[in-house]
């Protein structure tokens, strides 16, 4: 026979879950700035898991009866207040995350395109009619 979780174990159970998002946003936000990929990809898995684990619980309390009768008699207010503060947080840790990976891809883009920029001016040449040619490889010279 399975015992059957109470509201309080719910709601504390979505603030502990809460909290571990925010550290681990904390840390994704390190990892993105030291560039380290691999850490990057465990990251996202763990963040994954923990969302699915954080809406599973949202789901349940949203589907108990017990939890809306608590709420209406006015209990959980701190909880729902400590939740709603740790989400606020989550969100704004997580806007600040996607900001730096946008300017990542954007120091990449420039990058590229400096590349690019570089390798098409030192590649051209010019032929004996005064054309212009696709630099030391069109020659069969190998630098």
């Amino acid at each position: 026979m399975s015992e059957k979780i109470t509201p309080q174990q719910l709601i504390s159970q979505q603030l502990l879950q809460l909290t571990q998002l925010e550290a681990l946003l904390g840390t994704e936000k390190e990892v993105l700035q030291q560039q380290n990929p691999a850490a990057l990809i465990s990251i996202t898995s763990d963040k994954n898991n923990l969302l699915i684990a954080i809406q599973e619980i949202d789901n349940a309390i949203g589907q108990s009866f017990e939890f809306k009768q608590e709420k209406l008699a006015g209990n959980f207010s701190t909880e729902l207040s400590d939740i709603e503060a740790c989400l606020i947080r989550c969100k704004k840790q997580n806007q600040i995350n996607g900001l730096i990976i946008h300017q990542s891809q954007l120091s990449v883009e420039r990058m590229k395109t400096s590349l690019l920029e570089n390798h098409n001016r030192s590649s051209m040449t010019y032929d004996s009619k005064g054309k212009t040619s696709g630099g030391l490889s069109s020659l069969g010279i190998k630098a």
